[in-house]
């Protein structure tokens, strides 16, 4: 049975928030001289002596009519880095509680348990980077706070079986954290959808993908109100300044420009995928549901990616990772990108 207040350290949830300015009184005054801003404007061009709303109300608000979900169940952080660094403060006790990852997968989750001293549990996924009876059974027996299960994962691309998730849903007593950074390059129904069902999960995305905003760093975390509830008990009061709240909703409000930047990325992914297995130094491409590819190269991927470098393409080498020994990670980019990857790739045992 998923019991949220014994997942939260207990000096959190007896906690007092840090009150802001800008909680205390909402909207605009004649005269503003509470929050010890400076009132005679900015230095620069734009105007931003004002500080931005801690609850990022209006932009939620859009983003709860794109998505279909209550305002109350969305939190936004400094990328998803920042959520999955308040997720892992929230539950686990430094030097005692554990989180559980599956490799090969994002970085970031190791890097938060370690900078908050506790312990990762790992649990590979299959040579086909997915979840199996045995996995599934190893994840709902753990005893960790929150298990991270990336779909479609980083840096493999592929979606993680829904049935697998759901009995992982239906059977860890922790949270379990979907990290939906690509869910805008597949057609399989977020589980945002699913929200209502499992009160034990959350659903991390992203804007830096699909919507072409990487500079802004804004992350999106969607769960029950009362999981928003502690994380926005716990943030940074304003940790979305008021300059990124402005363009995502510019973003927002231009849906058709990031539908055709979606499709044009997918059909860069489709030829890529059509051209790579035809290169002789390439020896598998896996499937992907993301805005990238890996690639097992032959005979040296190393080579290969050093090659690509001194062709001044960079691209992702992922050799070290777990499962993906001889691989490295290409990135779709512009068409005329994706033809000098291709170009350089065909290159390669000519100028070696």
């Amino acid at each position: 049975m998923f019991d949220l207040e014994s997942l939260v350290r207990p000096n959190i949830r007896g906690m007092k928030p840090y009150s802001s300015a800008r909680d205390e009184f909402q909207g605009e005054a004649r005269v503003m001289l509470d929050a010890n801003e400076n009132s005679l404007g900015s230095a620069g061009p734009e105007q931003f002596n004002r500080y931005p709303d801690p609850q990022q109300r209006a932009v939620k608000q859009e983003l709860a009519k794109l998505k279909g979900v209550e305002p109350a169940h969305i939190f936004l952080g400094n990328g998803s880095d920042e959520a999955i660094d308040l997720l892992v403060r929230l539950t686990c006790v430094p030097g005692q509680d554990s989180v559980l990852l599956l490799p090969p997968t994002y970085g970031m989750y190791e890097v938060a348990a370690n900078l908050n001293d506790v312990r990762i549990e790992r649990i590979q996924l299959t040579a086909d980077f997915q979840l199996s009876p045995e996995i599934v059974a190893g994840v709902v027996a753990s005893e960790a706070k929150l298990v991270f299960l990336c779909s479609p994962n980083n840096p493999t691309g592929n979606l993680l079986h829904a049935a697998g998730i759901e009995e992982i849903l239906r059977g860890f007593r922790g949270l379990v954290v979907v990290d939906e950074a690509y869910a805008d390059f597949t057609d399989a129904p977020s589980w945002t959808t699913r929200l209502a069902e499992f009160p034990n999960l959350v659903v991390m995305q992203t804007f830096s993908k699909a919507w072409g905003l990487a500079g802004l760093r804004l992350g999106m975390a969607f769960a029950s109100p009362e999981i928003i509830g502690y994380l926005n008990k716990i943030k940074p009061p304003y940790n979305i300044s008021e300059a990124t709240q402005q363009h995502a909703l510019a973003a927002l409000h231009d849906a058709p420009h990031f539908e055709q930047m979606r499709q044009q990325l997918l059909a860069g992914r489709t030829w890529l995928a059509e051209q790579l297995p035809a290169l002789p130094i390439v020896a598998a491409v896996f499937p992907s549901d993301a805005n990238f590819l890996l690639a097992r190269f032959r005979p040296d991927a190393t080579a290969v990616y050093e090659y690509l470098l001194g062709k001044g393409v960079v691209v992702r080498n992922r050799t070290t990772q777990p499962g993906c020994a001889g691989t490295l990670r290409l990135t779709v980019g512009t068409p005329t990108e994706n033809e000098l990857l291709v170009q350089a790739l065909r290159e390669f045992n000519f100028a070696s």
